[in-house]
């Protein structure tokens, strides 16, 4: 007989194949109406074809069996994950529906157009759908994992924090158990007795355990390991790796040997992958030039009639090997802007403090009506675009720093400077101005080594949602 976890799990995961079965119907329905109704009034010659939708059955089979090939019912994926998953499993559907379409040599009733509007409109929909499935799943306890986290220290509460900030991975952390440290934290009591740790997972119906106590010696963390892993379902160990590159890394076993090795990619010494990244940047670069002339002409003529000055600035800011070069950028603040914050700073300790801090001011009066509105919206980078047409910058990348502030970047700067500077970042969606300088030094590193096409996909759509909840903006 099977437990009631396992129960619940199987009628989990049967749910969800069978409601991404239905989100495959009607986004296939959605399709057929944009084929049927809308693509004939932009394409003038486009073959007629059979509406007969049984003819269709079989490709829902093709990204249902991808589902299943890239574990979509047997791992867990955070919400980002969860997209690339998707994508990928719509990749490879497309491909072999087109493969099985040449060699079957199908006639032109059946419909390349559909098949193609269906894969384009699975992009967009199903990563909207399938996490809104799991979180009304996990609303019915259905598909949820109880965590039980050893450990009270840092540790311990990043892999709390890292579990909350992820629901779409559906784990509840439900203790702590440690033998040392603190007997409670902010946020819950922490349990003696490590040995007596079945007890806990029985009567907790624990699921997973996090063992978070990486300052642990070798021989003690290794005997942690082996009594946690044949109580628990499943085991997750936090090692120390600050630091360290871990996006995209591999873990390699040498079972002979007992060996085991991570693979830490290096995707800077890829010269195809960061050619697509320039490709991306350059073409993304002309569309937005044109795209968005005339609303950078109207932000021209405000800025100018708004205050005296140029409307658009050039400062010298380090780019990639840490060259000089002029970027571009709307000006949003009075012409004496520097000797105003030069005064600002004598006479204010507090405000001193905070530009230390942050290299910002709260409310800052040497910015502009304009120049407010434009940082609110992040519009005043719009003109950063003509700098990455000339190759100086991108329009994913590390934060581009002025040449004053190299004495607090220089250690970092070999790392920061191997790419060129973007016009948003990893700092930019991880608090922005709210977080200090500090901070903003680590995201730019921990962004240029664990750097990849994905990383700056990722990064793109953060931003979007991040400027229009005007998040962190100031």
């Amino acid at each position: 007989m099977f437990s009631p976890t396992r129960l619940n799990n199987r009628l989990g995961v049967l749910l969800l194949f069978l409601a991404d079965a239905a989100a495959l119907a009607g986004v296939f329905y959605l399709a057929l109406t944009v084929r049927i109704h809308l693509l004939p009034k932009f394409i003038k010659v486009i073959p007629a074809f059979s509406e007969d939708i049984g003819a269709y059955w079989w490709i829902f089979l093709f990204w249902l069996a991808f589902f299943v090939y890239e574990e979509g019912y047997s791992r867990r994926f955070a919400l980002w994950d969860e997209v690339k998953f998707l994508w990928k499993s719509s990749f490879f559907a497309l491909v072999a529906i087109f493969t099985v379409l040449f060699i079957s040599k199908k006639g032109p009733d059946f419909s390349r157009a559909l098949v193609l509007t269906m894969g384009a409109l699975s992009l967009v929909l199903l990563p909207l759908i399938r996490p809104r499935i799991k979180k009304a799943l996990y609303k019915l306890s259905i598909l949820t994992r109880k965590v039980l986290i050893i450990g009270s220290g840092e540790a311990a509460l990043k892999a709390r924090e890292a579990v909350l900030n992820e629901p779409n991975l559906g784990y509840e952390v439900v203790a702590f158990v440690d033998d040392q440290g603190p007997r409670e934290l902010a946020c819950c009591k922490v349990h003696r007795g490590i040995k007596n740790i079945e007890r806990y997972i029985n009567a907790g119906g624990i699921h997973d355990v996090i063992i978070a106590k990486p300052e642990l010696p070798k021989e003690q963390l290794i005997d942690l390991i082996n009594h946690v892993q044949h109580k628990a379902e499943n085991t997750l160990y936090i090692p120390d790796v600050s630091g360290i590159a871990v996006s995209g890394t591999e873990i390699r076993h040498f079972f002979r040997e007992q060996t085991m090795m991570i693979e830490v990619k290096n995707n800077l010494a890829n010269p195809f992958i960061y050619g697509a990244k320039r490709v991306i940047d350059y073409t993304a670069g002309v569309f937005i030039s044109i795209v968005f002339l005339p609303l950078m002409t109207i932000i021209a003529i405000l800025v100018k009639m708004d205050s005296k000055g140029p409307a658009i600035l050039c400062q010298k800011r380090l780019g990639k090997n840490a060259r000089e070069f002029g970027c571009y950028k709307f000006r949003t603040m009075l012409p004496d802007a520097e000797e105003q914050l030069r005064r600002i700073l004598e006479t204010d300790p507090a405000a001193k403090e905070e530009y230390e801090k942050y290299w910002k001011l709260t409310d800052d009066p040497r910015i502009t009506k304009v120049g407010r509105i434009l940082r609110k919206t992040s519009l005043d980078e719009l003109p950063q675009i003509l700098n990455v047409l000339l190759g100086e910058m991108s329009l994913i990348g590390p934060r581009p720093y002025l040449p004053r502030e190299w004495d607090h970047i220089k250690e970092e700067s070999p790392v920061i400077h191997a790419l060129p500077p973007g016009i948003t970042g990893l700092w930019q969606v991880s608090g922005r101005n709210n977080q200090d300088y500090a901070f903003r030094i680590t995201m730019d590193t921990w962004y240029v080594k664990n750097w990849s096409l994905w990383l700056d996909v990722m990064i793109l759509f953060k931003t979007i949602g991040v400027v229009i909840s005007r998040d962190g903006a100031r």
